[in-house]
C-alpha cells in the first residue's frame, strides 16, 4: 500500500489508518472499520471472523466478500483459515519479491482450490518466511506491476458482486511478458485444512441435491418419401436449358471451394441504332404531333 498511495505527510501513521484517510478523502460516503493488529495472533483472529460473521452493511449480517491483499504467507493462511471456517467467499492476490509478476485468485470454500489446497512451496515445505528474508534487504518496489494487480483485482470484484461478464477463479500477470495465465483449480480432497475438506464435503452434498438440468434433444422430423397413395410429386418450373443459362461460366477455384451464387453470361446482342438528328422544331410543336397521333 506504501508504493500506492501512502503519503509523505502521513508519515507515522499505521498503513490502516492512512489507507482510511486517503480513501475518504476520495469517496466520503464509504464507510470504513479500522483495525491495525495482526490477525495471525489467536486473540486478534478471533475478532477478524467476528467482523467477517458480523460486518455486513446490515448489522449482525456477515460481509459479502473478502479481499486479501497483504504481503506474507502466514496472514494469507490466517484468512484462509478463517473463511474456510466459516464459508466465506474471498479473493486473494499479490506480488512475486521481483515484482515483475502478480496474480488474484477467487475462493469458493468447497468448491474451489484454497490457499493451502495448492500452498507455495515456503508454506509446503513448513519454512519460516522469516528465514528468507535477508536483514537490510526488502522486495523489490515496481508500482505499475502492483497498480495492474489491483485494478485486476477490483475489476473481478465488480463482476463478482455487480454479476456480470466472467469472473477469472485465477488470473496471473507476468510483467516481463504481458503474459495473462488463467486456470480454474479444483479443491484437494487431502487439503491439510479441516475445514476445508468438511466444506467439500458440503459443496458435493448441495451439488448432489440439485434438480439435474432437461437436456433439450431437437426431434428430427420424420421424412416424407416420395411414394404417397395420390402420385404428387414436385416439379421444377425452371427446365434444365434455363438452369445451365443461368449457371454462368466456370470459375477456375480450389478443390473444395464452390461460389455461393452464380452469375448468368451476358447475351451480346446487335442492336442498330439510328443516328439521332438535330430537328430546329420547339417543344410544343413536338407536342402538338404528338397529341395528333
Amino acid at each position: 500500500m506504501n508504493r500506492l498511495f501512502f503519503q509523505p505527510h502521513q508519515a507515522g501513521l499505521s498503513k490502516v489508518k492512512a489507507a482510511e484517510h486517503t480513501l475518504r478523502s476520495i469517496n466520503p460516503d464509504v464507510q470504513f472499520e479500522v483495525h491495525n493488529y495482526n490477525i495471525t495472533t489467536v486473540d486478534n483472529f478471533q475478532h477478524f471472523m467476528d467482523r467477517i460473521s458480523n460486518g455486513g452493511l446490515e448489522d449482525g449480517k456477515p460481509v459479502d466478500l473478502v479481499l486479501s491483499c497483504v504481503d506474507n504467507f502466514e496472514a494469507r493462511m490466517a484468512i484462509n483459515a478463517a473463511c474456510n471456517e466459516l464459508g466465506q467467499i474471498w479473493m486473494e492476490s499479490g506480488v512475486s519479491e521481483n515484482a515483475v509478476s502478480g496474480h488474484i485468485q477467487l475462493i469458493i470454500p468447497g468448491e474451489s482450490a484454497c490457499f493451502a489446497c495448492a500452498p507455495p512451496l515456503v508454506v509446503a515445505a513448513n519454512i519460516d518466511e522469516k528465514t528468507l528474508k535477508r536483514e537490510g534487504v526488502c522486495a523489490a518496489s515496481l508500482p505499475t506491476t502492483m497498480g495492474v494487480v489491483a485494478g485486476l483485482l477490483v475489476q473481478n470484484v465488480l463482476k463478482y458482486l455487480l454479476n456480470f461478464g466472467s469472473v477469472s477463479f485465477y488470473l496471473g500477470y507476468n510483467a516481463m511478458q504481458d503474459f495473462f495465465p488463467t486456470m480454474t483449480m479444483k479443491p484437494n480432497p487431502q487439503c491439510d485444512d479441516r475445514n476445508c475438506r468438511k466444506q467439500q464435503e458440503e459443496y458435493k452434498k448441495k451439488a448432489a441435491a440439485r434438480p439435474k438440468e432437461d437436456i433439450f434433444v431437437e426431434e428430427e422430423e420424420e421424412i416424407i418419401h416420395e411414394e404417397n397413395d395420390w402420385g404428387i410429386e414436385l416439379v421444377s418450373e425452371v427446365s434444365e436449358e434455363e438452369m445451365k443459362a443461368a449457371s454462368g461460366s466456370a470459375l477456375d477455384l480450389p478443390e473444395g471451394i464452390m461460389p455461393a451464387y452464380t452469375i448468368p453470361d451476358k447475351e451480346e446482342k446487335s442492336i442498330d441504332e439510328a443516328p439521332v438528328t438535330e430537328s430546329e422544331e420547339s417543344l410544343e410543336e413536338l407536342m402538338a404531333k404528338m397529341k395528333s397521333l
